[in-house]
């Protein structure tokens, strides 16, 4: 799975960091549409001093839960944070002036507005729009692990195991001290992968039939 990360990051145009425990932080979005659930995944990977890449998967939500989905704090809806890179966004800060965790800090991201008011998630009819909005990346319950979601993420990208959570600081402070609090993060959506694969196939095997269409074609000429 990691060298298909590294190839999906070196295809979209991101980067990816090589320095010694320079932190790669990639979101995995599931498939799935209904909410309050940990179906996603944090995938963190770095190298160590001898070039060897270290890597780490914890589970996590992308996604608010379904008491934000149904009780949105902003008036044009829940936010749901947009695929993409988003490059020095990020740095340890105090979640909500309680505890140390990966917030918003430096930049913009883009979220989606869910306004339906439902449990599912609206990831292709939102509105779209960019700001700081306080998107962090912190645990659910402060010790073991959180079977739902429900209002622990009104949008951030949140840890299901405390103890997960803690292991991803760790790594984080290692960043900080060595290359300034500034992180960044990639969010991969496995619907949009999956629309760009059955594209390519498509396109794909539209060239393949129309370069057999042209060599019967042309044949009885050579």
């Amino acid at each position: 799975m990691l060298s298909r990360l590294k190839t999906i990051l070196r295809q979209k145009g991101y980067r990816l960091f090589t320095r010694p425990y320079e932190l790669n932080i990639v979101g995995l979005r599931s498939s799935r549409t209904l909410s309050n659930r940990f179906d996603d995944e944090l995938h963190v990977f770095y190298t160590n001093n001898q070039g060897k890449w270290k890597y780490h998967i914890f589970p996590i939500t992308t996604d608010p839960g379904t008491y934000w989905l149904k009780n949105p704090v902003a008036p044009r809806g829940t936010a749901i944070l947009a695929a993409g890179q988003y490059p020095g966004a990020y740095g340890i800060a105090k979640h909500r002036g309680r505890y140390y965790a990966l917030c918003q800090l430096h930049r913009p991201v883009t979220v989606i507005r869910d306004y339906d008011r439902n449990a599912w998630l609206d990831l292709l009819n939102g509105t779209r729009e960019s700001g700081m909005f306080g998107i962090n990346i912190h645990r659910a319950r402060n010790v073991g692990k959180t079977k739902k979601i429900d209002d622990f993420s009104a949008g951030c990208q949140v840890f299901k195991h405390a103890s997960d959570f803690t292991a991803f600081m760790a790594l984080c402070e290692k960043h900080r001290q060595l290359y300034s609090n500034v992180f960044t993060y990639t969010l991969i959506d496995f619907r949009s992968l999956r629309r760009e694969t059955y594209k390519r196939l498509a396109i794909g095997s539209a060239f393949v039939g129309l370069a057999a269409f042209s060599y019967i074609r042309y044949a009885k000429y050579f």
